[in-house]
């Protein structure tokens, strides 16, 4: 799963690129990857209602 991620001062900041809406970050890039990961799990096991989705419409 393709993920955003950047430096903040002294923390790393990211989000799933197909759940923007939930950011996370972590004190190491390492930390943040793990939390990114317990975010899709969260996402995936419809714990967090509502879940926005994104797709690609290809009109003619």
């Amino acid at each position: 799963m393709k993920y955003t991620y950047w430096q903040d001062k002294d923390m790393w900041l990211g989000y799933l690129n197909e759940y923007p809406d939930y950011m996370t970050q972590g004190e190491t890039l390492d930390e943040l990857k793990e939390n990114l990961i317990d975010v899709y799990k969260e996402l995936d096991s419809s714990y967090i209602p509502a879940v926005r989705h994104q797709a690609e419409l290809i009109a003619a």
